[in-house]
């Protein structure tokens, strides 16, 4: 779960452990899930691209990628750090929309203030200067033109969607809109110790034992996902 990139499902984790039920198997990977967010975080800094991205598919009957209304998907904020050419670390939230007074607060408590944030040419981001941050503002190509390759206004954080999007399918063939939080939590503590998994392990290890253990009906209704999570998915070493 810690060491390689595709995770684990709960029935694989079913099947090498010989456990009689899909259930148990499954709590144990949520409450792993639960413990991967360090509540001592350090924020992004330097140069970082922010986009947005629909997790779920498509709903019949709904017009533009920005309705929300009644939409199954579920929307949501990626920011990566730029490393040069290369990623750095990441955070990822499930957002209720994608307006300003909902994304500029989330960014104030996790990217350092000053700075620098790169961004598509959406309205939303229009206060990030204002809050304390520079802001690039790149026109995103269409998708014509990046078939035949044309830069991505932010390829970093596109780069992070996509590898989001083909994990969740490949691994579990999709994920329930209301424990998607956790998933993003996984996959942001892999991507931020993929050049240390040994010590990711280890990291696991020290979190769990630092958090109270979630019961099992907060887990089964993800009860305790549905409040108080405008906060970026991260955990950082």
């Amino acid at each position: 779960m810690t060491t390689d990139k595709r995770g684990v499902s709960a029935l694989l984790l079913q099947r090498q452990l010989g456990l009689s039920s899909y259930e148990t198997a499954w709590m144990m990977l949520h409450k792993l899930r639960r413990a991967m967010v360090n509540a001592a975080r350090e924020p992004l800094r330097g140069e970082v691209e922010v986009d947005d991205t629909w997790v779920g598919g498509e709903q019949a009957g709904l017009q533009g990628s920005r309705q929300l209304k009644d939409r199954r998907a579920a929307l949501v904020l990626v920011a990566v750090e730029k490393r040069g050419h290369a990623s750095g670390r990441a955070r990822m939230n499930v957002i209720s929309d994608f307006k300003a007074r909902t994304i500029i607060p989330v960014l104030t408590r996790n990217v350092a203030l000053g700075s620098t944030i790169y961004t598509d040419g959406l309205k939303s981001f229009a206060g990030l200067v204002e809050a304390g941050f520079k802001h690039v503002a790149r026109i995103q190509p269409l998708r014509s033109e990046l078939r035949k390759g044309a830069k991505a206004a932010v390829p970093l954080a596109d780069r992070a969607i996509g590898n989001l999007q083909q994990w969740l399918i490949g691994t579990y063939h999709g994920v329930s809109k209301d424990q998607l939080q956790v998933y993003l939590d996984e996959f942001v503590f892999r991507h931020n110790r993929r050049k240390t998994p040994a010590a990711a392990f280890q990291t696991l290890l020290g979190l769990g034992t630092g958090r109270k253990s979630t019961g099992y009906e907060q887990i089964r209704g993800a009860r305790d996902l549905n409040h108080n999570r405008l906060g970026f998915a991260e955990a950082t070493g």
